[in-house]
């Protein structure tokens, strides 16, 4: 079967075509990131007590949830966190791989089961449950440059024209607003004029409940209707309150005599934010900022350009004096981290091709793995595809490593059939048919001792797992389609490529012999040197003790870490107050923080986010 390939070059070339187009289109369709999938999915679970303490959202919520969430499938372990305005949020993680869709199932099936002993107040607003990207893409900031919007503004600018553009951009996760919330009725109630006049705050929320509805009016003539009716009616009727007069005249309390009591009597109110609890400024000017979060699998560098153009034609709509800045890209680093490896295989590939051509010092023989590996590498993408693996700096890695290995195959195939040229004077394709007899069951050898090497890596499990998994089964990948392409390209290869060798003259021949009397040299030192370890079985012992012992001792001395800490332009400062700050407290810290961060120009931009 194999003969077949030497006698039948275009067979072989096909099958290299195939290979290299395949490897080519999952290049156009396979997501770029910086590194593989390894930060669980997670899933939020959020809900809101108005008024009550952090130590009362605990016990009432916090704890019912987590009792029923816990132990859901596939879950590693959750967090939660209560704050006195309110709010609890309780963050699920699941293990590597899980389907974050139907882990928000699963969390919300669960989340219903505790609905019945949760407060009434917590239920009609609602238990949010949805899934959570971790992977940061970018910050975007809406800024105002003169003072004429405030942060409730560009933040009710942001909900209402953008987030819900950006959230639509395919490969998004998701998207959240710092600095602001979406508009609100504030009514801020005076306690003195509400004893005064024996009032609660039951009272009021009773009377907001009942005054402001969306009613259905009905029809007017609508069957069944007296004989003779010629037009049906739909009533329309005012709906919901909506400006702050209209909420202040909503009557609280009427007496006997005709008075009445309205809010705007013992209330202040105003349109503004549904919560204050945080503060933005992009470079101390007023800001709204969101982040923009990358749904899995997607490819970093196509959403970020989808995002830039979208906010770019966004901002021609913005009302003057706003303009969006870009306070982080994370992509930029990727790319930037991307291009120095793909450069690296780059000069890995002259490299390999530069000691071929020395060695085997003819540049027909050269062209040969100058065709094969590149099909190798390129193959090993096809296999990305149905791994599920993505474009990023450990696969990459793994081809700049695949380079020096998948070479070997067809040096191994070219250098015996050239020996034979030359040994025996036969012609190519004699050649070329003797050496596949000989040298075929060497190569598969040799892709089954390489590929032992890293198959057990690929089964390591966990975070750790997936990083290392990647890598392993790239370079298998490409020492698979290497020993293809080394039993059916490289032997027809071979035969219209290779000739008996000879003698080269000049300055390039004297150069040839002078490097291949050093390395006779070089190869009979190593050959007494092999021969009297195997005659002295002590001196390689010894030798291998000392170097082990060598390798724990520079271990110990090394730092270590999961991933490599890298400076990827950007950084994040975290300002702790003391307990029981205010806002404006925290604040007027943050503003000092501004003024230092300021007077470095190396800074190019800081988004400060008080109370977050």
């Amino acid at each position: 079967m194999l003969q077949s390939f030497i006698t039948r070059p275009i067979l072989s070339s096909v099958i290299a075509i195939l290979i290299t187009l395949v490897g080519i289109l999952s290049l156009i369709f396979l997501p770029i990131s910086q590194y593989p999938d390894i930060v669980p999915p997670t899933v939020n679970v959020t809900a809101f007590y108005p008024g009550a303490s952090a130590e009362d959202v605990q016990k009432t919520v916090a704890i019912p949830l987590e009792e029923q969430i816990n132990g859901v499938d596939n879950m590693i372990y959750m967090t939660s966190k209560c704050a006195n305005n309110g709010s609890c949020n309780i963050t699920v993680y699941f293990e590597v791989g899980t389907d974050p869709n139907m882990a928000a199932v699963n969390v919300q099936n669960r989340t219903q089961r505790a609905m019945n002993v949760l407060p009434p107040e917590v239920v009609q607003g609602g238990v949010i449950v949805q899934k959570t990207s971790p992977s940061i893409l970018m910050i975007y900031s809406l800024v105002s440059q003169d003072t004429a919007y405030n942060n409730k503004f560009l933040a009710n600018y942001l909900q209402i024209n953008v987030i819900n553009v950006v959230k639509r951009i395919p490969g998004v996760g998701d998207v959240t607003m710092f600095g602001g919330d979406d508009y609100a009725m504030r009514i801020w109630l005076n306690p003195e004029h509400m004893a005064g006049l024996g009032i609660t705050t039951m009272d009021v929320q009773s009377a907001i409940k009942e005054q402001n509805i969306q009613a259905a009016a009905g029809q007017i003539g609508k069957n069944p209707a007296m004989p003779g009716q010629e037009m049906t009616h739909m009533l329309r009727v005012k709906g919901r309150l909506a400006s702050e007069d209209e909420f202040g005249n909503i009557i609280i309390k009427a007496k006997q005599d005709g008075s009445v009591v309205r809010i705007k009597d013992i209330a202040r109110i105003e349109l503004g934010m549904a919560t204050y609890d945080a503060l933005t400024r992009y470079k101390g000017k007023p800001a709204a900022v969101i982040m923009v979060y990358q749904s899995p699998g997607s490819n970093a560098l196509n959403v970020r350009n989808k995002c830039d153009a979208t906010m770019e034609e966004l901002s021609k709509q913005f009302p003057k004096g706003i303009e969006y800045k870009k306070s982080i890209d994370t992509v930029e680093f990727v790319t930037a981290s991307i291009s120095e490896v793909l450069m690296t295989l780059f000069e890995a590939f002259i490299l390999v091709f530069i000691v071929v051509f020395i060695f085997l010092q003819d540049w027909r023989a050269t062209l040969i793995p100058a065709i094969t590996v590149p099909v190798s590498l390129i193959g090993a993408l096809a296999a990305f595809t149905f791994l599920g693996f993505s474009i990023n700096l450990l696969t990459l890695f793994a081809l700049v490593l695949a380079i020096g290995i998948v070479v070997d195959d067809a040096i191994v195939v070219l250098e015996a059939v050239q020996e034979k040229i030359n040994a025996e004077g036969i012609s190519s394709l004699e050649a070329t048919k003797r050496t596949m007899k000989e040298i075929t069951p060497a190569i598969l050898t040799i892709t089954m001792v390489l590929c032992a090497v890293f198959v057990p890596v690929s089964f390591l499990g966990g975070t750790t797992g997936v990083m290392y998994k990647q890598f392993a089964l790239t370079l298998i990948s490409s020492i698979l389609i290497s020993a293809v392409l080394a039993l059916t390209l490289t032997p027809p290869l071979c035969v219209i490529l290779l000739k008996r060798k000879r003698q080269k003259k000049g300055l390039i021949g004297k150069f040839f012999t002078g490097f291949d009397r050093i390395f006779e040299k070089t190869t009979n030192r190593y050959v007494r040197i092999v021969e009297n370890f195997t005659h002295h079985l002590a001196k390689p012992v010894m030798f291998l003790v000392i170097i082990s012992a060598l390798m724990i001792f520079v271990m110990n001395f090394l730092p270590t870490g999961f991933l490599p800490s890298e400076d990827q332009g950007y950084f994040f400062v975290n300002v702790t107050a003391p307990k029981a700050y205010s806002l404006e407290k925290t604040d007027a810290v943050m503003r000092q923080v501004e003024k230092v961060l300021s007077e470095f120009e190396e800074i190019e931009s800081y988004t400060t986010i008080p109370g977050y």
